[in-house]
């Protein structure tokens, strides 16, 4: 039987989980290191919510939401 590890030797199913497996856990930062990811490297249309950040509920299937922590880490990621 083959070795599967979810997003290193199989495809993530959509584009939400693919940012989910490079993001949760990680600071956002001006440079990539082991724990923080590059703002720049975020689809231009994206959107950082901080806890307590009211959000407008417009629907865009393209925009990238990613959540975070107190803390400042990720701690989930959707599309909408």
């Amino acid at each position: 039987m083959p070795l599967v590890v979810p997003g290193v030797t199989t495809k993530p199913a959509d584009k939400t989980e693919e940012w989910r497996n490079k993001l949760v856990g990680k600071s956002l930062s001006d440079k990539s290191t082991e724990t923080t990811f590059c703002k720049t490297e975020l689809p231009q249309a994206t959107r950082v919510i901080e806890p307590g950040q009211m959000v407008t509920k417009d629907f865009n299937p393209d925009r990238l939401n990613v959540h975070l922590k107190e803390d400042g880490t990720v701690s989930h990621v959707s599309h909408g």
